[in-house]
């Protein structure tokens, strides 16, 4: 029988061409539109060409920032170039294609990815055992702390501290309460390490975990992180590290050689995965062998050549999301690695420490640093003085007016007001993807800024002038984004 939904009819060349009449499937379409984005008839619509098209969307595309297209000195948070062949790999449909649901035995090619990359993690850490299923850094963080908080559950250890350095992420302390525990804080000394004494007070048998960034949030290696450890395990106070700054020790410190207990790692910031924009991420998380039963999910092994998940036992927190969707960052992370081998991951680590020295010796004497001592991959200047010194206890100028007017020279404003321990501050972090030439430029565009806080203040206070959006509100920006275009009502 002929279905009268479809209408046939011929042309000149006795060709047919169907023609469908959906009216029900598009009622139904239409049910789910707002009227306010319908039109009853499409008599004023404007038609545009093709070329028309092309470049309102292409100059759109110019007007967004990214590390394919500028500097993005961001200190703590690693933003170095993505090569490009990780995108190509990664485009494959053999891995795109790959169903959540598939049977183990259809899916060995994406299972030795992962497990090759985990054992990669693994010799890069220095940790016996590692799960690749948190989403992102700050859900490895929630791993982590679920699985210390397991440990001393299973030990039946009523343990409901964490201990966090006064310069830490603010997710640390973020995430410690998401997973139940308290928070007390441990204080720097007056050369911004850990303050030993502080932290001996503190150390006790309620405290479960001590979560610490290595190098810290000033950009110094903890001198006195033996002691720390013995503080912390005399206690079997678990010891956490933040590998927000793994980039700085890439082949040339453990976390797990240097009594590190657990360790959470962001691909994005390490092994060059594209970072931000609500994900997908990575955060893996990795523990020494007494904590290895608490790891969530199954385990991925390898035996006679096959790849497959067993079970861990009674012990294991569970899932800690639905399926592995963050696969394909997983697979860029390891195609770093395999690109790169293990001289190639040594040699990024010192020239990450080379750059960030190199560019902080073009700014030494010119303005303020927060230590005096040895930075590693990123260091920490605080304009302060420049803005008491110009204009008195009276202040006109601001951090973000200063972060604002880097905008308008072209780079992207570094990590503002960040660690909380030193005032009106950037943390810089050039990472070793960049050149010697781009270096120099930013350094000589923050040289430029200073004199202008000095001479012509009202340039930094209307920054940025050359942007296409200009100065916005920060905080409804960040709680409130607008993340598609909106019709003004008439």
């Amino acid at each position: 029988m002929k279905d009268p939904n479809i209408i046939f009819e011929k042309n000149n060349s006795s060709l047919s061409f169907p023609q469908f009449k959906l009216e029900n499937e598009k009622q139904d379409v239409l049910k789910n539109i707002p009227d306010t984005l319908l039109r009853d008839d499409l008599d004023d619509h404007a038609t545009y060409s093709e070329n028309e098209v092309v470049r309102h969307f292409v100059n759109l595309g110019t007007k967004n920032f990214g590390v394919d297209s500028g500097y993005y000195p961001l200190g703590s948070c690693t933003m170095k170039y993505n090569p490009k062949l990780n995108e190509r790999v990664s485009s494959l449909e053999s891995f795109t294609k790959g169903h959540p649901h598939s049977h183990p035995e259809r899916m060995q090619g994406n299972l030795a990815v992962m497990y090759h990359c985990k054992e990669s993690l693994l010799k890069i850490t220095g940790m016996d055992d590692l799960t690749l299923a948190p989403a992102a850094g700050a859900h490895g963080e929630l791993t982590g702390l679920h699985i210390i908080h397991s440990y001393f559950e299973k030990k039946g250890e009523n343990r409901p501290y964490i201990l966090i350095p006064d310069s830490a992420h603010g997710t640390n302390p973020a995430s410690a309460t998401m997973a139940g525990f308290k928070c007390m804080t441990v204080k720097s000394d007056k050369d911004d390490f850990i303050d030993l004494e502080d932290l001996k007070s503190k150390v006790t048998d309620e405290v479960a975990g001590l979560m610490l960034t290595n190098p810290n949030t000033i950009g110094i290696f903890e001198h006195n992180l033996a002691e720390i450890v013995d503080i912390c395990h005399a206690k079997d106070v678990q010891l956490y590290y933040d590998g927000a700054n793994l980039n700085a020790l890439l082949g040339l410190s453990r976390p797990g050689d240097t009594g590190f207990d657990v360790v959470h790692l962001n691909l994005h910031k390490t092994f060059s995965t594209p970072h931000g924009g609500g994900g997908p991420g990575s955060g893996p998380v990795g523990v020494k062998k007494h904590l290895q039963p608490f790891l969530p999910e199954d385990e991925l092994v390898c035996q006679n050549d096959k790849y497959f998940f067993s079970d861990r036992g009674d012990s294991k927190l569970g899932k800690m999301r639905s399926f592995y969707n963050n696969y394909l960052i997983v697979l860029r992370a390891y195609c770093y690695i395999v690109s790169l081998g293990k001289e190639g991951l040594r040699q990024t680590g010192l020239m990450a420490l080379l750059n960030a020295n190199y560019l902080a010796a073009l700014l030494k004497g010119k303005v303020e640093f927060a230590t005096d001592q040895p930075t590693m991959h990123e260091f920490v200047i605080t304009l302060s003085n420049l803005f008491k010194s110009t204009f008195g206890d009276n202040e006109h100028l601001t951090i973000m007016d200063f972060a604002k007017r880097i905008l308008d020279y072209g780079y992207h404003a570094p990590t503002v007001s960040f660690p909380l321990i030193v005032p009106d501050c950037l943390m810089i972090e050039p990472t070793e993807t960049e050149s010697k030439q781009t270096l120099d430029d930013f350094a000589a565009a923050i040289l430029t800024i200073v004199e202008e806080a000095k001479n012509k203040p009202e340039l930094l206070k209307a920054a940025p002038i050359n942007t296409p959006v200009k100065r916005i509100n920060d905080v409804a920006a960040a709680r409130k984004p607008i993340l598609q275009y909106q019709l003004e009502e008439e």
